[in-house]
């Protein structure tokens, strides 16, 4: 016996979950996704991955710019619950009543902790010594609906938000299912979130990117894994735009954001990092060894 359910999410995070759905066997009634936007040198319009894989899948999409009509429509599918994972829009109450049991959504953060946009990379950011993956009953407010299921998700100086998004998306898409599948059994129990410890995780902007050697090498460090590959933290090397998006700690120290050895080994505010990948603007991201083969950037060089 399986659910009968509506599908809404836009990015490569949310597509393992759809398809997970579907492979246990749940009827997917439809599937909503944010329009195709217009990517790429050309700026042609492309589909977003979950439009691309529910349709290899044979499902229904619907694009609507908003929800707000979309209401009587979705009511009418007569869906048992609606699966939301980072879709991109607020669901307005009308489309949260138009299913059974509700609207699930699975959020890549230990709610309360980081509620909203970017709960992946402000965890990184911050120094965060775990996060995690939640199944919460959604409801008006922003990431405030009762927690059903979560599994917590230990957090290392090494990891990036790419690598962090990959292993969320796999762990969510096995929790969402044995979710419904407690659902379907009636054992599913969801309890309020806890009104201690809220924080809300700011849409990243391509304005906080720039590097800060100023500040310790382990914020510096998270700082780059946390935007890393999106939108790239990065600094100047000979007035070149150069984005690093791995590095590792060092234990050397000097002058703020000077190259301390033929090894690309910058000083911070204390201690030193060294960049293991990165990427010279216009070019493929590429290890630090043959990146520095193609710019020399010799020790002492002050990078701005």
């Amino acid at each position: 016996m399986s659910l009968k359910l509506i599908f809404m999410g836009t990015p490569a995070f949310a597509v393992p979950v759809l398809e997970a759905l579907h492979k246990a066997g749940h009827s997917i009634a439809r599937v909503y996704s944010q329009p195709p936007r217009e990517s790429g040198r050309g700026m042609e319009l492309r589909k977003s991955p979950v439009q691309m894989k529910a349709e290899e899948l044979g499902l229904e999409v619907l694009h609507p710019a908003t929800l707000k009509e979309q209401a009587q429509s979705f009511a009418a599918l007569q869906a048992d619950a609606a699966i939301v994972v980072a879709y991109g829009l607020l669901l307005p109450q009308s489309i949260l009543e138009g299913v059974k049991y509700g609207c699930f959504n699975l959020h890549p953060s230990l709610l309360p902790r980081w509620r909203g946009a970017a709960p992946l990379q402000r965890a990184i950011m911050a120094g965060d010594a775990q996060t995690g993956i939640a199944v919460m009953r959604m409801q008006a407010g922003l990431d405030t609906g009762p927690i059903c299921m979560e599994q917590k998700y230990p957090l290392g100086d090494a990891i990036t938000a790419q690598e962090l998004h990959d292993a969320l998306s796999r762990e969510g898409a096995a929790m969402m299912v044995q979710a419904m599948t407690r659902l379907q059994a009636g054992s599913l129990t969801c309890t309020p979130q806890n009104d201690a410890g809220i924080t809300y995780a700011e849409k990243i902007t391509k304005a906080e990117a720039k590097i800060d050697f100023t500040k310790p090498a382990r914020a510096v460090l998270r700082h780059i894994h946390g935007l890393s590959p999106f939108p790239g933290a990065w600094t100047l090397i000979h007035g070149h735009r150069v984005k690093i998006l791995k590095a590792e700690l060092a234990e050397n120290s000097g002058a703020p954001a000077h190259v301390l050895d033929d090894d690309l080994t910058i000083a911070c505010g204390h201690h030193a990092i060294r960049p293991l990948l990165v990427q010279r603007e216009g070019k493929q991201a590429t290890p630090r060894d043959a990146f520095l083969r193609g710019l020399a950037v010799a020790a002492g060089t002050e990078l701005t």
